[in-house]
């Protein structure tokens, strides 16, 4: 382990901050450091950058002597009011592949460094500016595709996650400093920290951790797109309802059985949640080896989904052969909406007694969620279902409860945990009170590698800030 104090660099470092590549009219070029305003100014030909005060725009051309590169407008943020607590510039210039190698190759000849991938936002959390929860939320938040991760990462990158996590470090480190006191004295045999006390309080905190280790389920489905298996005999409609879902022809549609060989993946988002749909080969046993592959296949994405649509019709299907085939999907983590397709082949009449038999066998909390009726050619009831998708996600989490979408961050809180297990468990074997503060002492360091209150392995670091983009 090594102090995040011996990576803090006093190079100025500079890249370019927008996507390169992109047809937008503007680049943003970056510098941070002690001499960010200094080599700024020593190719800027407007107003004395030195002399201007901090959270300013100005107007003027970068030159290389006298060449003029390019006409560009400067943002000026003095440290430590800027985002990584050092002095920014930040030049703006046309969208040029050309003026943009020769800024940034002109800034370098005057003494600023390539920076390396998520150095800005690493040197942001080794200032201070950011702890390292807010750091990789950051990251999250460039990459959010839609409403939901966009939601999750805004909360963390402001300090949800930090806040919950610093009232858990807060009231667990006065408990061990009560025991840790109590070892001063233990020829005394006094008592400093309430035992009853802390049994509550760790009943409290282990609550807590299991709840956010148990959001990590969501977090993760809603940062990736949530997997949605569409599976059923041949012919039961899935291509039809993927088109519908979609609103296209994605998938051919024929009243062929054995359509569809392979499984078509599209991703679709509704109200502000990424769903990946997974249209699949029909099950059934069949003597064609293509369509055989195709049927496992099907059945790796219903082991690989969060949600699975099983369709059936009345015509097509016996209650026991439903009932069979969704026992087979049964696992944990894996819910199931039973969606009975075709109901305007029906008449109107639909078949409840064969509804009620599903019911009675399938339904089971956390498994089988619902039965809805729909025509995957009708508008109004494949509406229906997507309505119902949307509510079992947001249904796996309340309103106000903090989201871990980070894989880090759910394995330090399970480590957390056990240490908090083990701290119970000696206090029920009646285990010294140094060996009780070891074990709260790892409980607070699993917590603290999450925002970066401990020192932090430089790999680690290494690995987090590598992800980012060059100039973040």
């Amino acid at each position: 382990m090594i102090s995040t104090s011996d990576l803090i660099s006093s190079d100025t470092i500079v890249a370019l901050a927008t996507s390169s590549g992109t047809t937008g009219a503007i680049a943003v070029i970056r510098l941070s450091g002690d001499r960010a305003i200094d080599i700024a100014n020593a190719v800027f030909k407007g107003k004395d950058l030195l002399k201007q005060e901090t959270h300013t725009l100005h107007f003027g051309t970068i030159r290389d002597e006298e060449v003029i590169v390019d006409e560009v407008l400067i943002s000026l943020f003095k440290g430590p009011n800027s985002y990584t607590k050092e002095h920014v510039v930040e030049i703006s210039t046309h969208n040029s592949k050309y003026i943009i190698d020769q800024v940034i190759s002109l800034l370098i000849r005057h003494g600023a460094r390539a920076a390396k991938a998520g150095e800005f936002t690493l040197r942001a959390f080794l200032n201070g500016g950011l702890d390292l929860s807010q750091a990789e939320a950051v990251a999250d938040l460039i990459a959010s595709e839609n409403k939901a991760s966009h939601e999750i990462a805004m909360n963390q990158m402001r300090g949800g996650i930090s806040s919950e996590l610093q009232g858990m470090r807060e009231q667990l480190i006065n408990f061990t400093a009560l025991l840790e006191l109590e070892l001063d004295f233990g020829e005394e045999d006094v008592e400093f920290a309430d035992r009853s006390e802390f049994m509550q309080l760790s009943t409290t905190l282990k609550a807590h951790l299991t709840k956010l280790i148990a959001s990590f389920e969501y977090g993760n489905a809603i940062k990736h797109g949530v997997p949605v298996a569409i599976i059923g005999k041949p012919n039961a409609g899935k291509s039809t309802l993927l088109n519908a879902l979609l609103n296209e022809e994605r998938a051919i549609v024929s009243d062929i059985a054995g359509t569809t060989r392979d499984t078509i993946e599209e991703a679709i988002t509704i109200e502000g949640v990424t769903f990946r749909f997974i249209d699949t080969a029909g099950l059934r046993d069949t003597d064609d080896a293509i369509e055989a592959i195709g049927v496992a296949r099907a059945k790796e994405k219903v082991a690989a989904a969060k949600i699975l649509l099983y369709l059936y019709d009345a015509q097509n299907n016996t209650a026991d052969e439903v009932i069979e085939q969704v026992k087979s999907f049964r696992r944990e983590g894996l819910t199931a909406i039973l969606v009975r397709n075709k109901i305007d082949l029906e008449g109107g009449h639909f078949p409840n007694e064969m509804d009620d038999r599903i019911r009675e066998e399938l339904f089971e909390p956390g498994y089988v969620a619902e039965i809805i009726a729909i025509s995957a050619k009708d508008a109004n009831s494949v509406a229906a279902l997507t309505n119902s998708l949307v509510l079992q996600i947001r249904g796996m989490v309340s309103d106000d409860q903090q989201v871990i979408t980070n894989i880090r961050h759910v394995e330090a809180l399970k480590q957390a945990l056990q240490s908090m297990e083990d701290v119970d468990r000696g206090f029920d074997l009646g285990i010294s009170g140094d060996l009780l503060a070891s074990h709260l002492r790892d409980a607070l360091r699993h917590i603290g590698t999450i925002t970066g209150q401990v020192d932090v392995d430089r790999d680690i670091l290494g690995t987090i800030f590598g992800k980012f983009c060059i100039g973040k």
